[in-house]
């Protein structure tokens, strides 16, 4: 094997591993981050695993440079690792648009919590301008009683509404994203055994 091969093969097996480690634990992490709707963690996770899948062709060039160096394109194993990784590179913008389509659906339910909030406070401002300003005793626990109705009644919908926040998007990341690795370790399996 010549300097040009070894050097090739460092550089794709470089690729793989500082590139298919981070993007495949940024996808299998979007859907846990999801669920607790931390939106700052899934707009990183999003950026991570775009930078990474980009980055990931790093591999595909370079193992398509190392086969043309070592004539290996005849070899089926090769057809199957190529078709595999292809198949892997659309699933990875599946699942980039899917943490893109879960992140506009947390800012929308963030949006809506803090109309939510608002109105609840303007409510809360009225009623205490209409009440006069030294209630009875007796007069002020209904009041009291009817204020809280509205905050609760205000806050209530967003809270359910939000319940299922970015579950479908959710489902899809994790399950593209656990084909995604099981493509990787087919592909590592033949590398290996036909090395």
């Amino acid at each position: 094997m010549s300097f040009t091969d070894r050097l090739v093969l460092w550089l794709h097996i470089g690729f793989a591993i500082f590139t298919i480690g981070p993007v495949t634990v940024a996808i299998m992490s979007t859907p846990r981050y999801i669920r607790k709707r931390n939106l700052v963690i899934v707009r990183y996770l999003y950026r991570t695993t775009t930078i990474f899948a980009i980055t990931s062709l790093g591999v595909l060039i370079f193992g398509l440079v190392l086969a043309s160096l070592k004539h290996d394109f005849s070899k089926p194993w090769l057809t199957v690792s190529l078709t595999l990784f292809v198949v892997a590179l659309v699933l990875m913008l599946l699942i980039i648009r899917d943490q893109h389509r879960a992140i506009s659906a947390l800012e929308d339910a963030r949006a809506t919590a803090v109309e939510a909030a608002a109105e609840t406070q303007a409510a809360q401002a009225q009623q205490a301008a209409a009440q006069p300003s030294a209630p009875s005793q007796e007069a002020a626990p209904g009041a009291a009683e009817e204020s809280a109705e509205p905050a609760q009644v205000a806050a209530g919908p967003p809270v359910t509404a939000g319940t299922h926040l970015g579950h479908v998007e959710r489902g899809r990341v994790a399950t593209m994203g656990g084909v995604v690795s099981l493509i990787w370790l087919v592909i590592l399996v033949l590398m290996i055994w036909n090395s």
